[in-house]
């Protein structure tokens, strides 16, 4: 997995590489997924803004949680967008951290889905959120450069998003789950992250260890279900206001080589300012 560095986050990885189902590759420096973005450094905005392109930040956590950390270092960046799409119901504190929130969202979890909950749980957000998750891929299509996806951990909402966009625009699946597993490479340092944060620390500490894990077969479970339900990804978009030029710009954003960010090497100032 193209892996991304980064003193202040620790789940950034680019979405190029992937193989397709016509035999060809995603490009990379389009889509990056990443976990919370509150601790980026100086360095690290010059890395995602002058030699990503970094223009677009699609954030998936509640509003409860954007609250309670406050602003964050890209948001001071002029020319780089953070739109907000939470993709949970706004519950007050919930942060969905580890996969399930309060007892009655675990046993609709459980009911949608009761071979695997937390698959339940993805399916969830399709029921409870489309037009949110909908706007996020229609922002990450018509980003000018590159655009990162993030929540909290960056395995689970961001997930199945990216998921979502990825099938969209014809990925196998098996790179799809790939992508989705290799989040599970930083888990204990995605945990020790998390727990500092006065924000998450008390979801972290109110799970068992095992709950933690990223599971393949979660995201192989999801993939199956999204076409035995919904006729696959991009008719599930489809049914949900997402448009044919929206999708147009969904798959040439991830697969056209010809493509360039619009913002690729923009100078950025030691203040982590965009210049």
């Amino acid at each position: 997995m193209p892996w991304i560095e980064l003193q202040g986050a620790v789940n950034v990885r680019d979405l190029g590489g992937l193989p397709t189902e016509d035999g060809r590759e995603t490009v990379t420096g389009r889509l990056l997924r990443a976990d919370n973005l509150q601790e980026l450094s100086p360095a690290d905005v010059e890395t995602l803004v002058r030699d990503i392109g970094l223009t677009t930040v699609v954030d998936l956590r509640s509003t409860a949680e954007v609250v309670s950390e406050g602003p964050a270092p890209l948001d001071r960046v002029p020319g780089v967008q953070r739109i907000h799409h939470p993709v949970l119901p706004e519950i007050g504190s919930a942060t969905d951290v580890v996969g399930d929130v309060l007892l009655t969202r675990t046993e609709q979890d459980r009911s949608r889905y009761p071979d695997d909950p937390v698959c339940g749980h993805y399916l969830g957000y399709l029921e409870d959120r489309p037009d949110e998750v909908v706007g996020a891929l229609r922002d990450t299509a018509r980003a000018d450069g590159a655009a990162v996806i993030h929540c909290a951990a960056g395995k689970d909402r961001t997930g199945v998003v990216v998921a979502l966009a990825l099938a969209a625009a014809g990925v196998r699946p098996q790179a799809v789950v790939a992508d989705y597993a290799a989040s599970g490479e930083r888990t204990g340092a995605l945990i020790a992250r998390l727990r500092r944060s006065p924000t998450y620390a008390p979801d972290i500490d109110s799970k068992p260890s095992d709950s933690h894990r990223v599971r393949p077969e979660t995201m192989a479970a999801f993939l199956e279900q999204m076409d035995a339900r919904h006729g696959g990804a991009a008719r599930w978009l489809a049914d949900h206001g997402f448009s044919p030029e929206d999708l147009r710009l969904l798959r040439a954003k991830l697969r056209d080589q010809g493509r360039r960010p619009a913002s690729a090497a923009r100078p950025v100032s030691h203040d982590g300012r965009a210049s």
